[in-house]
């Protein structure tokens, strides 16, 4: 087993191995590391073969595997979908035996992308094989790599930014890449600063429609603007128990972070404790204004209320129940 990170630097080093089999969901990561796996080789298109192993004849590929590459040091073999080939079969077995005694001039890449038949598979486990796993990028993760994305366009994010790409986008890298390309386009200036309205601008979303307008209104305790942002947002359509679950978020990290401040738990370790993301540690800092402890516990006691009230058949007016939570944190 190799990290991402280690692999990529063997390829870098241009230390290539006979096999490599690539776990996980992530498609993309591994499509782009197989690129860079191919430049490496210095294969030509005559040294290259791609197969999708559902509807190849695997006796043909690996026949191919077995053959010396033409004017070339290297031969590269790209084997996608193995998860597709069935147990005890003969194609199965067949690439379980290759890959088991690969030749050392054929570099095979196998895609297997589903994880969870991975954890019951035995025979292409039982190798040599280099195994890298690409799992799904979440949470921290997903946006440091898009931070690192856009660096590479020459552009700068800030936390905001990044969050509205990540949660308007999803974990899929493919959809976050074209994402990222327009939005390198919509820069094509001087000014190559992106921001959250820059985002949803690119995306699909106006300055009115963004999402997240209540909670940065509720973290910036600005009690008036989200007052106005619920009365829209009732009046364009929006689920009152979305709005509602917006506001306990907001909520939930001013306590715990309120809580730490009042220990005296360091800025630096807050943070971490607080299960608050890189971007969120602004927070931090705000924290000598928001509501005291007492106040924050109330609030989230009428969250619940609340909650139960709009899921219930009681006829409460859901902007009465919205409007008491915030002027109850900041009608003070």
């Amino acid at each position: 087993m190799l990290d991402i990170a280690t692999l990529n630097k063997r390829i870098s080093a241009l230390d290539l191995s006979p096999v490599y089999i690539f776990t996980g969901e992530d498609v993309f990561r591994k499509n782009e590391i197989t690129k860079k796996i191919i430049a490496a080789s210095a294969a030509d298109d005559f040294n290259i073969t791609k197969e999708d192993c559902a509807k190849t004849d695997m006796d043909a590929v690996l026949t191919t595997a077995n053959t010396a590459p033409v004017f070339n040091a290297l031969r590269v073999i790209v084997l996608k979908q193995a998860d597709k080939l069935r147990a005890g079969s003969a194609a199965k077995d067949a690439l379980a035996a290759y890959v088991a005694n690969p030749l050392n001039t054929t570099v095979l890449v196998i895609h297997y992308d589903d994880a969870k038949k991975w954890k019951t598979e035995n025979a292409l486990k039982k190798t040599d094989a280099v195994i890298v796993d690409f799992s799904e990028l979440k949470g921290a993760q997903l946006h440091t790599w898009i931070s690192a994305q856009m660096k590479e366009k020459g552009l700068t994010a800030d936390y905001d930014a990044v969050e509205a790409l990540a949660e308007n986008a999803g974990g899929d890298l493919a959809a976050l890449g074209q994402e990222i390309e327009k939005l390198s386009l919509y820069k094509d200036g001087a000014d190559k600063k992106i921001t959250a309205p820059d985002v949803l601008a690119c995306i699909g979303f106006n300055k009115e429609e963004n999402p997240y307008a209540l909670s940065n209104a509720v973290m910036a305790q600005d009690g008036k603007t989200a007052l106005k942002l619920i009365a829209s947002m009732l009046e364009n359509g929006e689920e009152a128990v979305g709005m509602l679950n917006q506001i306990s978020a907001c909520v939930l990290k001013m306590t715990r972070v309120k809580r730490l401040v009042n220990r005296g738990v360091s800025s630096s370790e807050i943070p971490s404790k607080a299960g608050l993301f890189f971007w969120e540690s602004r927070l931090v800092d705000n924290a000598k204004r928001f509501p005291n402890e007492e106040v924050l516990l109330k609030t989230l006691d009428k969250i619940i209320d609340a909650d139960m009230l709009l899921k219930s058949s009681s006829g409460a007016d859901p902007s009465m129940l919205l409007r008491g939570i915030v002027w109850g944190l900041f009608g003070r």
